[in-house]
């Protein structure tokens, strides 16, 4: 029994050692697989074509719209306010010569008669005079021959008294113009920024009545850089008249004129005030929407036309003003270039590349000149090509 099973035993060895062994000999027969390396493909990138044409330069700034007049209303003579127009509040509009304030007019005509009455007797007494001189003259030629002295006609007399016309003349000038700055009138036609008069109160000469604004023209002072003056073509002697398009934060639209350069420029900011004008900006004399005095808006202006530059992103300009292309045969190539204009989004290149030269706008990580490139057109190509018979 003992025999069988030893016998059994060896009989499973012996199976399970030809297993091995066959199985190595069959791995050790089979041939190896072939190694294949697969082809690097050069990086895929995004090209864009250079196109060249003219371009007319947008300036961008920003103001606050304020009255190109503001004036400070003040009382010319002494009295107590009788009346204050309605318009006259913060925020009201007037014409020109509306009466805004009246002041108390009783002493002012009082003091035109007076003037009256001293002007007619300044004139009585010089009539007189010229009465006086004429006896004199006669009564000299009738009684003595020769030339009469002056005193003797009276001519200093006469002098007197028509210098007391005149005086008096100027007396009554005078209180009828005081008269007349009793009724206190606008300048022009505009609004009320405030108002510090009320009725009933005593004013006297130089008391501040209130602000006025005139509302014909608004100004808007624009900072800009030096670079922008020049992409405005704006040199010292220029005659400003370029075109401005304000904008406020609901994208409502004004047309304007930039029209001066405050000449100056600020020694911390190294910006140039420029000051842009608006005709009616409250819309008084048309429809639309008013533009407010203390507004903030941002200004759109129409510079030079530069020719023959491109416009490309301001990213892809690379330190020393050189872009990257990829040349007719896709390699790479940095081309350094002739900037014409730079602003924060974009920058305008007026030449330095050569024909065939496409911009690369895609980003990449390590590029170095004269590396093959590919694009999806010329993989499209290839494609193509291997699938045809």
């Amino acid at each position: 029994m003992q025999q069988k099973k030893n016998r059994q035993w060896l009989w499973v060895s012996l199976i399970l050692v030809l297993s091995i062994a066959g199985t190595i000999g069959l791995s050790m027969a089979r041939k190896a697989p072939e190694k294949k390396t697969e082809p690097r493909l050069p990086p895929l990138v995004s090209l864009q074509p250079l196109v060249f044409q003219d371009i007319t330069y947008q300036v961008a700034s920003q103001g606050t719209v304020q009255a190109k007049t503001e004036t400070t209303l003040v009382s010319e003579v002494n009295g107590k306010i009788t009346a204050i127009a309605d318009a006259f509040v913060a925020g009201g509009f007037f014409q020109a010569g509306d009466v805004l304030v009246r002041i108390d007019p009783a002493d002012y005509q009082t003091a035109v008669k007076a003037a009256e009455a001293a002007l007619a007797t300044a004139k009585a007494a010089l009539e007189e005079e010229r009465a006086r001189a004429k006896v004199a003259e006669r009564d000299w030629l009738n009684f003595t021959s020769g030339k009469a002295p002056a005193l003797g006609l009276r001519k200093p007399q006469l002098a007197s008294a028509l210098a007391k016309v005149n005086s008096a003349e100027a007396d009554l000038e005078r209180a009828r113009r005081d008269l007349s700055r009793t009724e206190i009138r606008a300048p022009y036609s505009g609004m009320v920024k405030s108002r510090t008069a009320n009725l009933g109160q005593f004013v006297s000469r130089g008391s501040q009545l209130g602000v006025l604004l005139d509302t014909a023209i608004a100004e808007v002072r624009l900072p800009l850089t030096l670079a922008d003056l020049k992409d405005l073509g704006v040199t010292a002697q220029s005659n400003l008249q370029l075109e401005v398009s304000l904008q406020d934060d609901s994208a409502q639209q004004w047309p304007a004129i930039l029209v001066r350069t405050e000449g100056v420029l600020d020694s911390q900011s190294r910006v140039i005030h420029a000051v842009a004008e608006l005709n009616d900006p409250y819309r008084r004399a048309q429809t639309g929407a008013p533009l407010r005095f203390g507004q903030f808006v941002q200004a759109n202006i129409t510079g030079r036309t530069a020719s023959a530059v491109m416009q490309l992103p301001r990213h892809l300009l690379k330190p020393g003003h050189q872009v990257l292309v990829a040349d007719k045969a896709l390699k790479l190539q940095l081309r350094t270039v002739r900037l014409d204009r730079a602003d924060q989004a974009f920058a305008y290149i007026a030449g330095g590349t050569e024909t065939g030269d496409q911009l690369v706008v895609s980003p990449l990580a390590n590029p170095i000149p004269g590396m093959q490139v590919r694009t999806e057109a010329t993989d499209a190509a290839k494609a193509q090509g291997a699938t045809q018979p």
